[in-house]
């Protein structure tokens, strides 16, 4: 299935975290928290201004980028966890 966001929305794929800690201690899947890293799969065209000329988005595919814990609205993509969010919910772009 192939999805385009609208407006100032991002389609972003959740990354996995590390199973183990860094002494070497391996978490369960009870215990993991969601990871708040993903990468960006597609971009809408930008929001409307107050003059109704469109705001190109700062993030583009292919990004890597930190968001908010509880941002997005969780859906499935051919059996892959997705997130589609505002870009006003993503805090970072890792470089």
């Amino acid at each position: 299935m192939n999805l385009k966001p609208l407006n100032d929305r991002v389609l972003v794929k959740r990354l996995e975290m590390e199973e183990k800690t860094a002494g070497g201690i391996y978490i369960p899947d009870s215990a993991k928290e969601k990871p708040m890293k993903g990468e960006v799969v597609a971009v809408g065209p930008g929001k409307l201004d107050e003059d109704g000329k469109r705001v190109k988005p700062t993030v583009k595919k292919g990004d890597l980028v930190l968001f908010a814990k509880y941002a997005g609205t969780e859906i499935s993509i051919d059996g892959d966890e997705h997130l589609v969010m505002r870009e006003d919910d993503i805090l970072a772009i890792v470089e």
